[in-house]
């Protein structure tokens, strides 16, 4: 039987204003051949090359009978044309073929068991086609609408999400997960975390005692990491962007049952790409970022840097440095490099140097809004996790207490509403420096000599201690993370003791 008899009898038509002699790509003789074999053979769909859904056969009755099967297939029944008889005794499409005979007679010749895993390839393939003819179709079609306002950098904008969609196969709409598929996902968390020895389901940031607080970044999360200026919040991004890909790398050469890291795409509108590499590099090597900035280094230290670069060459690390760059645009780099290098984490410095898209009418606060939104619309399209870096408005610096809150989130309330965590970066000895009094002398009286003995002392405690003050965890519970700050090399770590009680944490 042809393509074109079988377009006629499966009730599968050409897309509206398709000229005859230009049907949508399809090979209906495949879809059928195909679906022989797996109702002679269900362990057919065990070796399948591509995930073949219902939603990739053509012929709408092809697209009922296997979304029938696969039901079966779940439910770990044995899947024939006499146990899908009862399904489509009252099929009007294949009452059509000739009733529940047509089933049987997929499975007349079984042509489909000698070569099913290139069947299967092709139908997807072709099911990818016609996704894309429907992407050219409505691109050519609001190309030539000019009836409203043009914005051809949206419409492209809006084509190139669509082409991401058939990229990863993907149709235009996302089909709702069952029960059974989200549990499934839940119980592999589980096991992730308990394999890693308890406590990370999630990426790593590197830092144990974060990890530890909040089983790492989960894909499809929202993180703001917000602070007041000289906190370091830029160094944590780096630190953790750096620690996530250094991970992925680590499992690269070495293997391993779970990879708790990520390529890594750093969005810094702030530095350009060579100041963050430097950072880096100066994190890294244990180089005080000042002498390198002013090749003020040791033959030793040279060597030291050299041995670095040589370790991060192949670091799966991204660096995008684009200056005000909008949230859509944004979102179009992304997915690139998603599609081309499979980035699972991104990271953003920071969210107030973003665009809207102009439609605020000069409302900062809803343009900020829009902004939040749309990252954490990135982050569950990608399915990974968005940590984006945030301003603290000056509210802080004018209390006593300098801890930062949530209502101190710079601009929008928004920000708070659609992360999925809050962090805040808090270094008291950052404050504390500046109380420092005048250096006593010989000539200085008990008290000042008193008081400067005093804030010295504090300042000792203080030394390289930051607090990670975790304001909100929509999956778990909020609380404070004690982490070592050495300013030298703008770098964070997780203390080195058993007790965190040293730092003033319970």
């Amino acid at each position: 039987m042809s393509d074109e008899d079988l377009l006629i009898k499966t009730d599968a038509k050409p897309a509206d204003g398709e000229p005859k002699g230009r049907a949508l790509p399809a090979n209906l003789e495949a879809e059928a051949a195909f679906i022989g074999a797996v109702l002679i053979d269900n362990r057919v769909l065990e070796e399948l090359p591509v995930e073949l859904q219902a939603k990739h056969f053509y012929a709408p009755i092809h697209q009922r009978i296997f979304d029938r099967i696969l039901i079966g297939v779940e439910k770990q029944m044995v899947v024939t044309p006499v146990t899908l008889k009862p399904y489509f005794q009252d099929d009007e499409g294949l009452a059509e073929l000739g009733g529940t005979a047509y089933l049987a007679q997929l499975t007349a010749d079984g042509q489909g068991l000698l070569a099913p895993r290139e069947m299967a390839q092709q139908i997807y393939d072709l099911a990818l086609l016609r996704e894309l003819v429907s992407v050219g179709r409505d691109l050519v079609e609001g190309a030539l609408d000019t009836s409203e306002e043009v914005e051809p950098m949206r419409q492209i904008e809006g084509a190139e999400a669509r082409l991401f969609q058939v990229a990863e196969g993907a149709t235009s709409e996302k089909a709702e997960t069952n029960f059974r598929a989200a549990s499934m996902e839940a119980i592999r968390m589980v096991e992730a975390a308990m394999s890693s020895g308890g406590g990370l389901s999630g990426k790593t940031s590197g830092l144990a005692s974060l990890d530890s607080k909040t089983a790492g970044l989960h894909n499809s999360d929202l993180v703001i990491l917000a602070g007041r200026p000289g906190m370091g919040k830029t160094s944590l991004a780096t630190n953790i962007a750096f620690n996530c890909a250094e991970e992925h790398l680590n499992w690269m050469r070495d293997g391993g049952p779970h990879n708790y890291g990520a390529p890594t795409a750093f969005f810094s509108l702030e530095m350009s790409a060579d100041q963050l590499a430097t950072r880096i590099l100066a994190e890294q090597a244990e180089i005080s970022s000042e002498a390198l900035r002013m090749g003020k280094l040791s033959k030793a230290e040279f060597q030291q840097l050299s041995f670095a670069a040589q370790r991060l060459a192949e670091l799966p690390l991204f660096i995008d440095d684009t200056p005000a760059l909008t949230i859509s645009g944004l979102r179009a780099r992304a997915r690139r490099l998603k599609r081309r290098h499979d980035i699972g984490l991104i990271v953003i410095d920071y969210l107030q140097l973003l665009q809207g898209s102009g439609r605020a009418n000069d409302n900062r606060v809803n343009e900020i809004s829009e902004i939040s939104r749309g990252l954490k619309t990135l982050a569950k399209e990608l399915q990974v996790p968005v940590i984006a870096l945030s301003q603290l408005s000056r509210a802080v610096e004018q209390r006593e207490d300098k801890r930062p809150m949530l209502s101190d989130l710079r601009e929008s309330g928004s920000i708070e509403q659609d992360a999925d965590m809050v962090w805040f970066i808090f270094r008291a000895e950052y404050y504390h420096e500046a109380l420092r009094p005048d250096v006593p002398t010989e000539t200085s009286s008990e008290a000042d000599k008193e008081k400067y003995s005093v804030w010295a002392s504090r300042m000792e405690e203080l030394a390289n201690r930051a607090t990670l003050i975790v304001a909100k965890q929509r999956h778990g519970s909020t609380g404070n993370v004690p982490l070592h700050f050495q300013a030298e090399f703008t770098k964070f770590t997780s203390p080195n003791m058993k007790d965190y009680s040293d730092y003033g944490f319970e």
